[in-house]
């Protein structure tokens, strides 16, 4: 009775209302009445037929089951399994009793019977487990009415039934074996399990655990590959939910069963490729798996690029490549899902893979004598396709094997040739024979003939890829020129002259009203953008830009055009800010100083700014997504998926529809990223440039140069007034500038937190390196002098200190010779006392006083000599300094002051002495 008091006190309180004695809750209660209490079989087997047709038609019935119902049929499913009619019914009643009736349009505020007794019955786990216990039962249609059971619990509370399942011993065990059942029992089980593992990772291991792939595998076998039902897409979709952002899984594939099996299904078969809906929706899931393969598992996985990597190469080695370029390529009977699907695979198969690169560049298409290289066959899709799809999936494979792969950039660069004049205006049909670069040139100059842009744009898009972060292929386009229309108009104009002209043209296209149903929406910003790739971080392309100096005049026209949109307006100042942070030349009316001055007159810093604030907050840009990102393919998008002819239709007839899928292609999110950086050099060095104009130029004025006779004093005076007449011009000329600088970064700051700093001390800055700047001029050259006289100072104390060490050795000579004065006096005495004594004869005292006397005069005369050399080389420098210092102002006298004094005084000390 709990039981029943439980369920019934739920229900009661959200749907007790007037009725609740209708004859819909009495006519259930008395069924419920003879399934529980009846004692006949029959009876109750009656009541249980009524039971499950009633409910099954009537949510009032629905909610009266609700309130009261559970407990008695799952007693039934219980106690009575020895009753397998009564057990098939309970299962069949409850099927009815969670799902919808079809037929009954309930408001919205209404609670829906189906989903509330859904929650009844899963809040239970013990619920669960009994239904996953009749699993085992040999009934066969009562293990499909349980199956059948469950996927309704699911399909309404999908969490509450996988926690349960999760908790309950070999629950996922019991549901993989159906799928070795019968073939509806396999089928219901095959559709439960993808429901349950689409974001239940644990669920996805056990599945994987219990053998998964082989048993999906067998049956997609079994039902014969892509040729098979629904069957089929239902194994890929479980599949594809055991391999999304799954990279150990993916591991355990390539490892235990390869990538045969999924490569086989790509296979056409027959002669005449026939394809039905069903088969459009198998081959898409099955892309779908090798999409996924190639992404390599989730973004925060720290070895998805490696098992990525990995993939690719196994599955090029699996001939996968030559698969996907039939689907993809050569069958253009096929469905335009399937091609771009294909192609799509093809550039991700490339991408950050230089052997995939390699082999792709090296396939040909068609059949001898009729083949040519796979990349020319994808840039005939580019230009002759109708279908809007199609041309970004195949410009996606050129975007992915340019990046960061500059051999094949020059590769495919070497290929661009001008075509005679004659070949100008050739159909497309005539260009089999071409090359590469002849094909892509010829799609750029087509629309000479009839002035439609769409195949120009599309080769457009297709050179900016071949251009990106290559500066050798940028160096080699621009020599590329090409011959007017006709002779009469002129020389040959450089290929990016002829670009520009049609930006112009497709400017005016657009204020005149004769555009096409799309091409306008999407030309002018890819044009844009291929001209912001080729004039980033290249010198020779901005100098080539600045030639044609209508150029730079359209580009401020195109910036303040109202009728253009924001993003065109915003990838105009783009470009035009890449003409000045990358601008070398010195020329006038083409440096960066004179075309940051053209902006503030004809635009206005203020405004220029706020273009690339409205950019970036428009939606394009805040919604940008990876290249070809899509959500993944279920039996709800399968249908729509493959029926992407009249979506393409629908999309191109809406001209000012933002979300167009071809600026999404042109504004994905690493351009986005890329024009934001770009973004931000360009305000910062345009707010340098003001504050610092041409501070480059090195010129010496002849003002700073000395006049002959011109006296020292005469000639610091008069740079003073020099000095203080260019402080007075620099003032007057940054005086604009100071207060352009400040709006400019004040302007940033507004869209920008990066630059907020910036804007709120741009007026300091200014004014700090302008006080910086005039300090430095003005004693610039007297500091030369002052210089000029420590030097000479240092010489002139250098040499007084050489002297004085001088006078003082010849001190000390003199003081030697002293001594050797009285030692011979001493050496007299000592004779005369020997001579007095004679014990010894005494040799000639004075004889030898004399020779001593003599030695010793020799040698002192010797030094005397060299000193006074030395000395009179000193005194001569001296006097030369002491001239000096006298033309530049200093008192000798007076710095010489005291410097003997200190040499004097032993001399003094010795003379009182005596």
């Amino acid at each position: 009775m709990d039981f029943v008091s439980k369920y019934q006190g739920v229900v009661g309180r959200v749907f007790r209302n007037d009725n609740s004695s209708s004859n819909e809750d009495s006519y259930v209660e008395r069924l419920l009445d003879r399934i529980s209490n009846g004692v006949l079989a029959e009876d109750r087997r009656s009541a249980m037929v009524e039971l499950q047709s009633v409910v099954a038609e009537s949510n009032a019935a629905q909610l009266a089951f609700g309130a009261m119902g559970f407990p008695v049929l799952l007693s039934v499913l219980k106690e009575e399994r020895d009753d397998v009619e009564m057990v098939r019914g309970a299962l069949e009643t409850l099927v009815s009793a969670l799902s919808p009736i079809e037929h009954a349009k309930a408001s919205k505020n209404e609670v829906q019977p189906a989903l509330m007794n859904s929650d009844l019955l899963s809040r239970e786990v013990d619920n669960i487990s009994l239904l996953l216990s009749l699993l085992a039962e040999e009934d066969f249609y009562v293990r499909y009415y349980t199956l059948q059971l469950l996927t309704a619990l699911l399909t309404n509370s999908p969490n509450r039934l996988q926690e349960a399942i999760l908790t309950i011993p070999r629950g996922i065990t019991r549901l993989m074996d159906m799928l070795m059942d019968r073939e509806v029992i396999r089928n219901e089980a095959l559709l439960l399990l993808t429901y349950l593992t689409r974001e239940a990772e644990e669920i996805q291991k056990i599945v994987v655990f219990e053998g998964a792939f082989e048993k999906i595998f067998s049956i997609i076998k079994e039902e014969g590959g892509s040729e098979g039902g629904v069957v089929v897409q239902d194994c890929l979709e479980l599949l594809n939910n055991l391999l999304r952002n799954n990279a150990s899984n993916q591991v355990l594939l390539r490892e235990t069963m390869g990538f045969d099996p999924l490569i086989s299904i790509l296979k056409l078969r027959g002669s005449t490729y026939k394809f039905t809906q069903q088969k459009t929706i198998n081959l898409l899931s099955v892309l779908d798996t090798i999409n996924l393969l190639l992404h390599g598992g989730q973004q925060t996985d720290p070895g998805k690029d490696t098992n990525g990597l990995a993939n690719k190469t196994v599955l090029v080695q699996k001939k996968v490549l030559d698969h996907l370029l039939v689907l993809g390529v050569e069958s253009q009977w096929a469905p335009v899902a399937v091609r771009c699907m294909a192609l799509q695979c093809i550039g991700d198969l490339v991408s950050s893979h230089p052997k995939n690169r390699d082999a792709l560049a090296s396939k040909v298409i068609g059949e001898e004598p009729h083949v040519e290289p796979a990349l020319n066959s994808i840039l005939r899709i580019i230009l002759r396709t109708p279908s809007v799809q199609e041309f970004i999936a195949a410009d996606y494979v050129f975007k992915s094997y340019c990046e960061k792969n500059p051999d094949g950039q020059r590769m495919l660069a070497s290929t661009l040739t001008p075509q005679p004049q004659s070949m100008v205006n050739a159909p497309f049909e005539d260009d089999v024979n071409m090359s590469f670069g002849s094909m892509l040139l010829h799609g750029l100059i087509l629309s000479e003939s009839d002035g439609d842009l769409e195949a120009c744009c599309r080769a457009a898009s297709v050179l900016s890829h071949v251009l990106k972060d290559n500066i050798q292929c940028k160096e080699k386009v621009l020599k590329i020129e090409l011959e007017a229309p006709r002779p009469s108009l002129g020389a040959p104009e450089p290929l990016m002259h002829r670009m520009v002209k049609y930006l112009a043209l497709a400017s005016s296209m657009v204020k005149d009203g004769k555009a096409g149903t799309s091409g306008p929406m999407y030309i002018q910003p890819i044009i844009l953008k291929l001209l912001v790739i080729w004039l980033f971080d290249c010198p020779s392309a901005v100098q080539c830009f600045l030639d044609s100096r209508p150029h730079l005049t359209y580009l401020l026209e195109l910036i303040s055009d109202q009728t253009a949109t924001v993003c065109v307006r915003g990838l105009a100042a783009v470009l035009l800010g890449e003409c000045v942070i990358y601008n070398k030349t010195s020329d006038s009316g083409k440096s960066a100083f004179s075309i940051v001055d053209a902006i503030g007159q004809k635009i206005g810093l203020t405004a220029y700014f706020l273009k690339f604030d409205e950019m970036q907050k428009s939606l394009l840009f805040t919604s940008a997504k990876p290249a070809l990102a899509r959500k993944p393919l279920t039996r709800s998008t399968a249908a729509s998926m493959s029926e992407i002819e009249d979506v393409d239709e629908n999309e191109t007839t809406d001209q000012k529809n933002e979300d167009h899928p071809v600026l999404a292609m042109v504004l994905d999110s690493p351009f986005v990223f890329f024009v934001k950086e770009l973004e931000a050099n360009i305000r910062e060095q345009i707010v340098e440039i003001y504050s610092h104009p041409k501070s480059q130029v090195a010129v010496v004025p002849a003002e700073l140069e000395q006049n002959s006779g011109e006296s020292d004093k005469e000639y610091i005076k008069r740079l003073k007034g020099f000095v203080e007449k260019q402080c007075l011009e620099i003032q007057d000329l940054l005086s604009r500038n100071a207060t352009l600088a400040e709006n400019a970064a004040k302007t940033g700051a507004s869209g920008s937190s990066q630059l907020e700093h910036r804007g709120s001390a741009g007026s300091e800055r200014v004014l700090v390196e302008t006080l910086r700047r005039d300090l430095h001029e003005t004693s610039q050259r007297l500091e030369a002098l002052k210089a000029e006289k420590a030097r000479i100072e240092a010489e002139a104390s250098t040499h007084q200190n050489l002297a004085a060490k001088l006078e003082s050795d010849l001190k000390s000579l003199s003081d030697a010779y002293n001594s050797l004065e009285q030692a011979n006096f001493q050496l007299e005495h000592e004779v005369k006392t020997l001579k007095s004594g004679g014990a010894l004869p005494i040799p000639d005292i004075e004889e030898i006083k004399a020779e001593a006397r003599e030695e010793a005069q020799k040698e002192s005369e010797a030094e005397l000599s060299d000193l006074l050399v030395c000395l009179g080389q000193e005194q001569s420098k001296v006097e030369k300094l002491s001239a000096r210092l006298t033309e530049l102002g200093e008192d000798v006298d007076k710095l010489l002051e005291g410097i003997g004094d200190d040499m004097a005084v032993p001399e003094d000390d010795e003379d009182e002495a005596e």
